[in-house]
């Protein structure tokens, strides 16, 4: 019999939401993570599965009646979360738990939590410090945006093992950006509209784990890469005449 709650779990980096990813098969279907200070993967699956329901922390009583109904919910579980808390939860709701390990790793510390184990990613993260940011409304060049990604994994702020985040660009696409250590950094565009009124007012952030992070000058960096209101308007206007040329010939 299948169980209508999954709750997924393991190390930053080791491939959970990809593996929730690849279960969105069936419908009607539902994602929550709890205690999210920024969803930034739920922002990026939204934007892939428009038919998939996500929910917000303050939506958890909604949570629970969908559950009630018959729905089947995917719960990424972040690695900042304490499971023996949320444990006597998932009991009371008939939960299958699976636990993504690193490849080539002994899965013996989730063995006595998980009803299924899986193979993620090798270079998994086990780094304990996390730093988190809400960027909705900012908005940044491509060329500023790679400086500052380099500067930011390569060590110039402390020493980084998992970075995300969705970033607007000043062209008004919206990019997600992912990294762990050890693999080569990169960039997909989320399947969005164009935001070329004003700053855009849909959701942006940045996650960012690692040891000895100057979260300051994280932030005033990102800051400084960031466009004022008048180039904003002024590379707005520019796509907007490029995408008219562009229809009209």
């Amino acid at each position: 019999m299948k169980q209508l709650i999954t709750a997924v779990a393991g190390l930053p980096g080791v491939g959970k939401t990809d593996w929730i990813r690849q279960q969105f098969t069936q419908k009607p279907t539902l994602y929550f993570s709890p205690a999210t200070r920024v969803g930034i993967d739920q922002t990026r699956l939204a934007a892939e599965f428009p038919s998939v329901q996500f929910l917000a922390d303050d939506q958890q009583a909604q949570l629970w009646n969908l559950l009630a109904s018959g729905v089947t919910a995917y719960l990424e579980l972040g690695y900042h979360l304490d499971l023996a808390q949320i444990a006597p939860i998932l009991d009371t709701r008939d939960c299958h738990r699976v636990a993504i390990v690193p490849a080539r790793r002994q899965a013996a510390d989730w063995e006595e939590w998980a009803d299924e184990i899986v193979e993620g990613s090798s270079t998994a993260t086990d780094a304990t410090a996390l730093w988190v940011a809400n960027t909705t409304g900012h908005v940044i060049d491509p060329d500023s945006l790679e400086v500052f990604w380099d500067e930011l994994t390569q060590g110039a702020y402390g020493t980084v093992s998992r970075a995300k985040g969705i970033f607007e660009l000043a062209d008004g696409l919206s990019v997600y950006g992912d990294f762990v250590a050890g693999r080569k950094p990169q960039f997909d565009e989320l399947n969005l509209p164009r935001w070329l009124e004003g700053r855009p007012q849909r959701l942006s952030g940045i996650e960012v784990w690692g040891n000895q992070l100057d979260e300051n000058a994280i932030a005033q960096t990102f800051q400084d890469c960031c466009l004022s209101d008048a180039a904003i308007r002024h590379y707005q206007q520019q796509v907007k005449e490029m995408l008219i040329e562009e229809a009209i010939t």
